[in-house]
């Protein structure tokens, strides 16, 4: 019998109470949860969507919410996202991995665009009305 749902890890625009929310349909909230300390997260795009990747040492917990999802609720979620962010897979503190949008790291250099890994996740960056003033 084939898999007809797919969990997958949001820590950006589409949380609870974030504006690209809509883009999960009504795919089933599981959790909350955090990945394992081996990310970092970005500003990208003049801070408007987060952009995480696998760091490794020097990594940290990117705090976030895990779905069920249809697979057609899923391929819609990835037809949203912005351009460059594609899925792959992240591990949870509690060793669980799931599917995540994440970013290419090269590029998240190319354009610096300023780590906000420290703030303590996406939506914390948000409250704090931080955003950049260079152009991406």
């Amino acid at each position: 019998m084939a898999n007809t749902t797919k969990r997958i890890f949001i820590c950006g625009s589409a949380l609870r109470g974030q504006p690209d929310h809509g883009n999960l349909g009504d795919a089933q909230f599981i959790k909350t949860a955090k990945t394992s300390p081996l990310y970092r997260l970005h500003a990208a795009a003049n801070s408007s969507h987060p952009a995480i990747y696998k760091f490794g040492v020097g990594g940290i917990s990117i705090p976030g919410e895990v779905y069920e999802l249809s697979l057609e609720q899923f391929e819609h979620l990835v037809s949203t996202e912005p351009p460059n962010m594609y899925p792959g897979d992240v591990e949870l503190e509690d060793g669980e991995v799931l599917t995540a949008m994440l970013y290419p790291r090269e590029l998240i250099e190319h354009y610096q665009w300023p780590d906000i890994s420290n703030f303590g996740g996406w939506v914390a960056y948000q409250k704090n009305g931080v955003k950049t003033s260079s152009n991406s």
